[in-house]
């Protein structure tokens, strides 16, 4: 009877680069920490905010809206989840947990008005 032989035969080895791996070695922790802060960053308005925007003809300018921006993810960083936001012609019930303007309000609207399951409150003057 013949005898049979195996050969092994060496494989190289396989190395998988993650996306991950490779874009950690050509940034730094705060800069990765920078741009998940600034993907965050954008409030969105609903729906609904949007119709009362509308409705109530209120205008808000870029700086006003970044400032607003900027406190409301302060105010995350505090554990602030819902908050009022006042500004000189409205009020904004914010989600800051989900990042959404919920409703607003003209100041006309909001003399005499109790928010309730609010847990924070910003203000901004101009």
């Amino acid at each position: 009877m013949e005898s049979i032989r195996f050969n092994s035969i060496p494989l190289p080895p396989i190395t998988v680069k993650n996306k991950t791996q490779a874009s950690a070695k050509n940034k730094s922790f705060s800069d990765e920490l920078n741009g998940a802060i600034a993907r965050t960053n954008n409030l969105k308005i609903s729906k609904h905010a949007n119709d009362r925007l509308s409705e109530r003809e209120i205008t808000i300018t870029d700086s006003q809206w970044k400032k607003v921006e900027a406190k409301v993810n302060e105010a995350k960083t505090k554990g602030i989840k819902d908050s009022l936001v006042l500004l000189d012609q409205a009020a904004l019930i914010v989600s800051v947990k989900n990042g959404t303007v919920i409703t607003a309000m003209g100041t006309k609207d909001i003399k005499d008005h109790i928010f309730t399951d609010i847990d924070g409150t910003i203000i901004l003057n101009d």
